[in-house]
């Protein structure tokens, strides 16, 4: 386990893959629509890494090409190498144009409101551990007299505005869900005593950090959903990061020494590290 005092000042960042956003709304889709460039779909998707990179709590893998490594990973998810997944889409979005004359002003007022939906996935096992919807709006105002005054012409920031706004609220949700699990990483070799694990210095691993090493629990189906539930692990030992190396978040591994239980080296994917 981590120091108390190095509990309290930092964190082990999480690895979160951001898949792409889907435009679910029939805005702006004209002859020529390419779901691929959507200016839409794109937006969302920025606003949505930024908040989350603002947090200092993640790592973020934006992988365009998501769904096909779902679907190439099949029941084991931890070959997309993150923690969690987070798939979105705009499921609502609208602008209007709203106006009031007087006898010496008048006003005009654009409004954009948008929805969005968020699932968050959790990697290791593949479930959905929060799903929500929200919804935001913005708009912008301009007001004559006898004439004089601004001129409310179309405002292009006001999609990104509501959709900004959609989006903070779900943000706090989905980092509280990640940062309360615990951390988890793998064994990934075993030579001459030293013990080569997933994860290193991006994420926060530092030398002489500690964690408990377990062997997985037995995995029970349950009658009532018919998934395959895993049962808590055993504790075998307690693992020592010495150095660690790579040169992106995704090819980063640490070096360790191992105290405890002798390890299965013929099935390390029966083992995993956790921070709590």
């Amino acid at each position: 386990m981590l120091p108390l005092a190095a509990q309290e000042e930092r964190t082990i960042k999480r690895k979160v893959a951001i898949g792409r956003f889907s435009n679910e709304t029939q805005y702006a889709k004209g002859l020529f629509y390419d779901k691929e460039n959507d200016p839409m779909r794109k937006q969302a998707l920025d606003i949505l890494s930024s908040k989350l990179a603002s947090s200092g709590k993640f790592i973020l893998l934006e992988r365009e090409d998501l769904d096909i490594l779902v679907n190439e990973a099949g029941a084991d998810m931890n070959k997309i190498g993150a923690d969690y997944i987070i798939l979105g889409s705009i499921t609502e979005f609208g602008r209007k144009t709203e106006g009031e004359q007087k006898i010496f002003s008048s006003t005009k007022t654009q409004t954009v409101e948008a929805g969005v939906s968020i699932r968050l996935v959790e990697a290791s096992t593949g479930l959905i551990i929060y799903s929500d919807e929200a919804k935001g709006s913005a708009e912008v105002s301009a007001k004559k007299v006898l004439g004089l005054g601004e001129t409310a012409g179309y405002d292009a920031t006001l999609s990104d505005k509501a959709i900004s706004a959609a989006l903070e609220q779900l943000v706090d949700n989905i980092v509280a869900k990640c940062m309360d699990n615990p951390w988890r990483s793998y064994v990934l070799s075993v030579e001459d005593g030293t013990y080569v694990i997933a994860g290193g210095a991006s994420q926060g691993l530092v030398a002489g950090d500690k964690f408990n090493l377990y062997l997985k629990g037995k995995k029970v189906k349950n009658p009532q959903t018919g998934m395959n539930v895993e049962l808590p692990g055993t504790k075998t030992g307690e693992i020592t990061i010495l150095s660690s190396f790579g040169d992106t978040p995704e090819t980063e591994l640490s070096f360790c020494s191992y105290e405890g239980e002798a390890l299965d080296a013929e099935n390390l994917m029966n083992y995993y590290i956790m921070d709590k």
